[in-house]
């Protein structure tokens, strides 16, 4: 009763919180210089004459819906956007939930790759520098997750790209299939993993550092307590009390800088894409910005608005999960 009591709170919190930023976000992108009826027409102001070019505008502008006041062009997208239809992009010249699909795979693939990554490195090597507390691996561990993590993420994508792309050409610079390449099947999935190859290693490297650095200070932290002595003393295997007892109690600290993390990475994800030319939702956002289409940037806003909001419920609900003495309730 209280975890779905609570839920509903939540989920009350979530929809007021999703609807005060929608309404932000679209009056700051309506008063964005730049009109996006002008760029859709592109050059046919130059090509036809000022009285046909003035009646292609208006019609263009009454089928976007941009002749009504602001307030109903926000109730007619809200509108439009919760049954499921995002808009018509004036950039590629067709609905924003034909264009999406293909982007948000491709975005999607690449943060759950990163995510493997660093979870599968960071959390063993954060459990092994706690136990090897200011040993040599520990030390030489801790200065390299320092310098991961303090380089900010561009630096990183272009050292990478000239010592493994351009100096030694092991991975290719950008896209995400050999150009021309007809492969399918197992072929077609390994040319794609190893256009992905670099950009997940330039993701994974902050996120490594930053979560080997938690998972150790909260390891730490759980050896200290009575009940590890406690375990030892009792004969318990050493991997026993480190795995079983001591990571489950270090495991809430760890699970509010992970769901950040994860909630951020896609965000992230915007400057690689970028940077790689990887076709995802950060390349087509900030393609979007520049041409200011804005059916699609709000499009994406507001997917990062509910996975923020999202990663809030997750991660209280992961508490229980890893704790059972936390009470959503409560």
């Amino acid at each position: 009763m209280g975890k779905g009591r609570y839920l509903l709170k939540r989920l009350i919190y979530i929809v007021f919180v999703f609807f005060i930023i929608s309404i932000l976000m679209f009056w700051i992108y309506k008063s964005m210089p730049g009109d996006p009826v002008d760029i859709m027409l592109g050059s046919s102001k130059t090509t036809m004459k000022p009285d046909a070019y003035q009646a292609l505008y208006e019609k263009t502008k009454a089928s976007l819906g941009l002749d009504h006041p602001l307030p109903i062009q926000y109730f007619a997208w809200m509108g439009n956007m919760l049954t499921g239809h995002f808009g018509y992009s004036t950039q590629y010249k067709q609905e924003v939930i034909n264009v999406i699909g293909a982007p948000m795979l491709n975005t999607v693939l690449l943060n759950l790759l990163t995510m493997v990554v660093v979870f599968v490195i960071s959390i063993p090597l954060g459990i092994a520098t706690a136990v090897r507390k200011n040993g040599a691996f520990d030390k030489s561990v801790q200065v390299l997750t320092i310098v991961g993590y303090s380089i900010p993420t561009f630096i990183i994508a272009l050292l990478s790209i000239f010592l493994l792309a351009v100096k030694f050409p092991i991975f290719p610079i950008s896209g995400v299939q050999t150009a021309g390449s007809t492969a399918t099947g197992l072929a077609a999935i390994g040319d794609k993993l190893w256009h992905m190859a670099l950009p997940v290693l330039v993701m994974s490297v902050s996120g490594i550092g930053g979560i080997t650095r938690y998972v150790r200070a909260a390891m730490i932290d759980v050896l200290r307590m009575d009940y590890i002595k406690t375990a030892r003393a009792k004969g318990l295997r050493e991997k026993t009390v480190i795995y079983i007892h001591a990571f489950r109690n270090a495991l809430i600290p760890v699970v509010t800088v992970t769901t950040w993390w994860v909630v951020g990475l896609f965000g992230g994800s915007i400057v690689i894409e970028s940077v790689f030319l990887w076709p995802g939702l950060g390349k087509m956002l900030i393609d979007g910005l520049l041409q200011r289409d804005f059916a699609v940037v709000l499009t994406m806003q507001m997917f990062y608005v509910v996975l923020s909001l999202a990663g809030n419920v997750i991660m209280d609900v992961a508490y229980t999960m890893v704790d059972p003495r936390v009470r959503l309730d409560s």
